[in-house]
């Protein structure tokens, strides 16, 4: 109900108690930016792989406009690779009906971790190479690929090789932060 109501909250409404009422709020809510304002309201939501079957339910009725009709809105749902095969449930099928494309990132190659790390290094705004090629490699392989992997294990190395006092982070600083956060 929380989320119901800061959703109704974030789009000017001032919240119901109630779940039907609050489904009307936000309905309104984003009719009336869409028609309007010519806004077209953008709901991400992360994480779905561990939302329960209601929730999902939930924006089934909650994102029913005019019965598809229209879609004054846009809804991006994100989770792990198993949300996929959840929509697949004969529960989910009316949110699954709804969604109009799907897409499954896999994971990066190696040239593309090391593009994925060169990228972040320079929106931080790092001058000069931090990595090591064999660090780059080593990230690739332990990682497999998967952002948030890289992310976790590029960060946690960071940190030790900051505190090891290191110019440069090498595969043996990659080796021993892997050990360290278990990756």
């Amino acid at each position: 109900m929380d989320f119901y109501r800061g959703l109704a909250y974030g789009l000017g409404e001032e919240p119901k108690f109630r779940k039907v009422d609050l489904f009307r709020q936000i309905q309104s809510g984003i009719e009336r930016m869409y028609h309007e304002r010519n806004i077209t309201p953008v709901f991400i939501l992360d994480e779905m792989h561990m939302a329960k079957d209601a929730f999902l339910n939930d924006l089934s009725v909650l994102f029913n406009f005019k019965m598809d009709a229209s879609n004054p809105f846009l809804l991006i749902l994100s989770g792990l690779p198993h949300f996929r095969r959840r929509l697949g449930l004969n529960q989910n099928r009316p949110l699954a009906q709804r969604l109009i494309m799907r897409y499954q990132m896999g994971p990066l190659t190696k040239e593309e971790v090391s593009q994925y790390v060169a990228h972040h290094l320079k929106a931080a705004g790092a001058k000069m190479p931090i990595f090591s090629e064999s660090a780059l490699e080593a990230i690739a392989l332990h990682s497999q690929g998967w952002p948030r992997l890289i992310n976790t294990l590029a960060t946690n190395s960071l940190f030790l090789g900051y505190q090891m006092k290191k110019d440069n982070i090498d595969e043996e600083v990659i080796r021993l932060s892997t050990e360290e956060s278990g990756l």
